[in-house]
């Protein structure tokens, strides 16, 4: 509009017009103003320009204007020398080569113009509802950026280490996708501890789904090896001159073992024999290292293992369909029958389906993870049980979640198949996972591939404006982590150990149930949490504050 409007104008400067003022106006205006108005337009700017002269030369004389000039321009330069950039995402100007990369392992880089065709997914959306929820509110971040300032001792090692062509680190993976993504973050470590090149990790194939996805198949490698290049190098293979060589295959490798011991065992024998091959990374390294080395652990993390095109791609076209009316929440549903049986829990069904869980677990007692001197009552309420469907619901409704809510839900297929998310379907229609999100064959490249199919799981749950867990595991630290540090977006921390004895009070009237649930839960929500006082808890999960940084508070210690 204010375009045509404006052409219209352009067009009437032809034409002359007419204004009746009346006689009184006319009158009571002075001969002064008379005569203003008659003054010709170059007159009117030369008086203009005189005038402003004359106010810049009394400004100019002024000590205070000359001031302020010379502390604007010495700020300047300081963040010029320093290389800050508040508006960056990396704002103490810690990575000397630029990433290409927003920070984390997705961005939604466009709008999906298929997202249209959600429609028959999402209901009608009441946004006064929207409007009176504060379920959708973000914690304060506090301030916190991500912060990987290396030191300058770490800095020398490196020129060192990239130029070293005799120790080779191979590293096979195994587990789920999270699982092997942990692992290779240590493996990159253990290669640095070691000055050794790390060769591209190899994906052990994964027993329980068969998948025999390579890294390449999961993960960007150019864009892995480029953003490790100032850290440690990394070859897609071994030289010519160390394939027909038997490498020194360690096993046994103890859990949480320090950069010390690492040295200490494998150090020399990576000398003499020049390759080393090393199996079963999962937790082996410790989780309290260095300063420099926890922050390499963070720049793997959520820099350098990005997935890899085609799955970002089809997860950000699912991430937009979501969002395309509005906020969405992200839950990750452990209610598989391998988490029932590792766990010694039960899903809460009926009789027959805790019989078939008691069933396997006595068949296959080397499933059981858990300790097996406690009953499953016990493990409830220690909260080492995942949480079923209608304790979701439950606890989503005490925390405020409307319920016209957009839900993404992640993870396997739930023993009990759509029975068992039956209380959450009800309570919560907008209900989806992938396969609801996708169109027809947009799936297909990804079919029996467990690895790429939790890899679009992670895409779609970490850009969501909320995220809970139904238990913990490697995916939902990951995520957790992931959310911290892209600016401590709401994650939802179930509370199991304090909740449950009042999720099995039946006679608590639903107003006292909420209320007390809610309180539960206020520093549960992705508020920043600094690890330092507690040893053992994972960088990736509790960035602050080896990894994020802001030196004007000082906040609680966990």
């Amino acid at each position: 509009m204010a375009i045509s409007k404006s052409v219209n104008n352009k067009k009437q400067l032809h034409h002359h017009s007419y204004i009746s003022v009346p006689s009184e106006i006319i009158n009571s205006l002075s001969s002064a103003n008379l005569q203003s108005l008659v003054d010709t337009p170059k007159k009117t700017a030369a008086v203009s320009k005189v005038s402003n002269f004359n106010k810049l030369k009394i400004i100019c004389k002024n000590p205070r204007v000359w001031f302020l000039l010379l502390f604007v321009c010495g700020f300047l330069f300081m963040l010029r020398v320093y290389k800050f950039d508040p508006f960056g995402a990396y704002p103490c100007g810690n990575l000397e080569k630029k990433d290409d990369s927003k920070v984390g392992l997705t961005s939604v880089v466009k709008t999906d113009q298929s997202a249209v065709k959600i429609d028959p997914f999402v209901g009608k959306i009441d946004e006064k509802d929207e409007e009176k929820s504060g379920f959708w509110e973000q914690p304060d971040g506090l301030g916190y950026k991500p912060c990987l300032d290396f030191s300058n001792e770490y800095k020398k090692a490196s020129v060192e280490i990239l130029k070293d062509r005799t120790k080779y680190l191979v590293v096979v993976v195994s587990g789920g996708m999270n699982q092997q993504r942990n692992q290779i973050v240590d493996a990159v470590v253990i290669a640095r501890i070691l000055g050794a090149t790390l060769v591209v990790p190899i994906l052990q194939v994964n027993v329980i789904w068969g998948d025999e996805s390579e890294f390449s198949d999961i993960f960007d490698v150019e864009h892995f090896k480029r953003t490790l290049s100032d850290d440690v190098r990394v070859v897609s293979s071994l030289p010519s001159n160390h394939l027909m060589s038997r490498p020194v295959e360690e096993k046994h490798t103890p859990l949480h073992v320090s950069p010390n011991w690492i040295r200490s065992r494998y150090l020399r024998r990576m000398r003499r024999e020049g390759v080393l091959l090393l199996r079963g990374l999962d937790s082996r390294l410790s989780k309290d290292l260095p300063s420099d080395l926890q922050k390499l652990r963070c720049k793997v993390a959520f820099h350098a293992l990005r997935f890899a095109p085609p799955i970002v791609e089809v997860g950000n076209k699912l991430t937009e369909r979501m969002r395309s009316k509005g906020p969405y929440l992200a839950l990750h549903l452990r209610m598989e029958k391998d988490v029932w049986v590792r766990t010694g829990c039960l899903p809460g069904l009926s009789s027959k389906y805790d019989q078939i869980i008691y069933n396997e677990r006595k068949l296959r007692p080397e499933l059981l993870t858990s300790r097996s001197n406690m009953t499953y009552h016990d493990r409830k309420l220690a909260g080492l049980c995942p949480l079923n469907a209608l304790e979701v619901t439950r606890l989503l409704k005490a925390l405020g979640a409307p319920k016209n809510a957009r839900i993404f839900w992640a993870g396997g297929d739930p023993l009990g198949g759509k029975e068992a998310l039956l209380p959450l379907m009800k309570e919560y229609p907008n209900f989806y996972n992938k396969e609801d999100l996708a169109l027809p064959g947009e799936l297909d490249r990804f079919a029996n591939k467990a690895s790429l199919m939790a890899a679009l799981d992670y895409i779609v749950s970490e850009n969501s404006d909320v995220f809970m867990p139904s238990h913990g595991g490697n995916m939902g630290h990951a995520i957790q982590g992931h959310r911290a540090y892209a600016g401590h977006k709401k994650t939802i921390t179930p509370n199991k150990r304090q909740m449950l004895s009042y999720f099995l009070n039946s006679s608590l009237p639903e107003a006292e149930f909420n209320k007390i649930i809610f309180d539960l839960h206020r520093d549960s929500l992705g508020q920043p949490v600094v690890r330092t006082s507690k040893s053992g808890r994972d960088v990736t999960k509790y960035p602050i504050p080896e990894c994020m940084r802001n030196d004007t508070l000082v906040q609680r210690v966990l």
